[in-house]
């Protein structure tokens, strides 16, 4: 990709393009941890600043687009590490696990309901949610990423789930 090769050069252009080509799916992947857009512009250019510092680095441009995802995500979980302190930390054991079954609730919902319903959720939850159902991570991995408990990582997820369940079955 000669937009790659160019913006290792430095070329402002070149980065402009590769920018605008990339936009939409750093920001997605921003505003899948954040509870706001601006939130997540601010990472997602903090991470556009990283890449184009180490865009030298890659020699494969197969890797970019995961590599980019990754410096996202790295970011986002960095801003909720600052700003954690700023959240109540409290876990709301008043949540009832309901008894609808998760595949009879969201084959009647679309996407957007979903994702919608995610991006509500107070940011550990959310957090912890994108982290184990979307991207794949244990909750050890998580653990260690977010540096809270185990037990914490499972309850938050368990506590996300139950408010999923609630948002999700009054949009039926």
């Amino acid at each position: 990709m000669e937009v790659v090769a160019d913006c290792q050069k430095g070329n402002e252009k070149a980065m402009k393009i590769f920018y605008e080509h990339f936009h939409g799916f750093a920001l997605s992947a921003c505003m899948s941890y954040c509870e706001n857009r601006e939130d997540a512009l601010e990472i997602m250019n903090d991470g556009f600043l990283k890449v184009f510092k180490n865009l030298n680095k890659i020699d494969n441009i197969e890797s970019i687009k995961p590599w980019l995802r990754r410096i996202m995500i790295n970011g986002a979980i960095d801003h909720y590490r600052k700003n954690i302190h700023k959240q109540s930390a409290e876990l709301n054991d008043n949540i009832a696990e309901s008894n609808y079954g998760d595949e009879s609730v969201y084959a009647k919902l679309s996407s957007e309901d979903i994702m919608l319903a995610v991006q509500s959720l107070p940011t550990n939850y959310r957090v912890v949610f994108s982290l184990y159902a979307i991207e794949g991570y244990s909750h050890k991995e998580i653990a260690e990423m977010l540096s809270i408990a185990e037990s914490t990582s499972r309850a938050n997820l368990s506590l996300a789930n139950g408010l999923l369940r609630q948002k999700l079955t009054k949009r039926l």
